[in-house]
């Protein structure tokens, strides 16, 4: 195929999943409200049921409301009937996918789904269906047309659902008050979770160069020198009385024929920025990229403690 076709075709894939979530979007009401409201109240955990590619989403969904505070599990059509059935407790609350709703290990399970939880949602296209009988709030996910060229492949249907899911999702974390340090504490690792919990402490460089205000500009240019960093930072007491960089040395050497006289109070940079150890990383990244700095003091109770590097937090995924 031409590229021109391609692009076309694929327009033309979105262009109808587009139209069959504005029709979802239509159809939202009372129903849906119910569905979620019964989840919010449920005693025990969520049980999303499905098979095929409606199996794919259910984990999709569990996997988002698990990490939005609504505990939630899936379970395989085949083999909950099969033994896995006793995973479903009387407390729990079912919701079951199927976009035929008559598949025929869905129209075998759904007697016991009903009978084993205490409430049983199903997300269908066909309000006709076994699944939409035995169920007590139907959610329609009826589509008109598949993306999928030959109009069979689940496309449309699938994400219809999945779309669907995020939906409630979104308002399971509003109806909870779920924010984003509750994020944070489903999602310890991988970037995400260093964005929202880590703390500068964590990346401080194993370097603390530093000099008193009455070095001399050799010391000075040693310390500069001896750091990855190109800093240095005057303190008292370790206390911050200024920084010098080595653009700080590049000028003052430009601008001055005899430096044998100069300490390194006459170099410095009062006021540097700085960052308390137990703010959070990205706090930190943003005061970088705010003041187009390469490097951050880091104070424990406003005294010296050390040095972040941006290198160093864009190296851990900190953004």
């Amino acid at each position: 195929m031409e590229k021109s076709a391609l692009i076309s075709l694929a327009k033309q894939s979105l262009e109808i999943e587009i139209a069959e979530l504005n029709h979802l979007k239509n159809r939202i009401g009372e129903d849906f409200a119910k569905a979620v409201e019964i989840i919010n109240n449920a005693v025990g955990k969520l049980i999303v049921v499905g098979i095929g590619k409606s199996a794919h989403v259910g984990n999709k969904i569990v996997a988002t409301l698990n990490s939005t505070g609504t505990p939630a599990q899936f379970l395989h059509a085949a083999e909950a009937i099969h033994g896995d059935l006793g995973v479903i407790q009387k407390q729990d609350v079912v919701l079951c996918i199927s976009n035929s709703g008559n598949s025929p290990e869905i129209v075998n399970l759904v007697p016991f789904l009903k009978d084993y939880s205490s409430a049983l949602i199903g997300m269908t296209g066909n309000l006709n269906s076994k699944l939409a009988e035995f169920s007590d709030v139907v959610l329609n996910t009826f589509v008109e047309k598949e993306a999928c060229p030959n109009k069979l492949a689940p496309t449309s249907s699938t994400t219809v659902q999945m779309a669907l899911g995020d939906a409630m999702a979104v308002c399971l974390m509003k109806m909870n008050g779920f924010k984003d340090r509750d994020f944070a504490k489903f999602h310890p690792g991988g970037t995400l979770g260093k964005n929202l919990t880590a703390k500068v402490e964590q990346f401080l460089s194993s370097q603390k160069p530093q000099v008193s205000e009455n070095s001399p500009v050799k010391d000075v240019i040693i310390s500069v020198s001896s750091s990855t960093h190109g800093v240095t930072v005057v303190t008292e007491n370790d206390k911050i009385l200024g920084v010098i960089t080595d653009g700080d040395l590049r000028r003052m050497l430009m601008n001055t024929e005899n430096i044998s006289g100069i300490l390194a109070k006459d170099i410095m940079s009062r006021k540097p920025k700085s960052i308390e150890k137990n703010e959070l990383a990205k706090d930190a990244m943003k005061i970088l990229k705010e003041k187009n700095i390469g490097q951050l003091i880091v104070t424990d109770q406003g005294k010296y403690f050390g040095i972040i590097d941006l290198h160093r937090l864009l190296d851990e995924g900190i953004i």
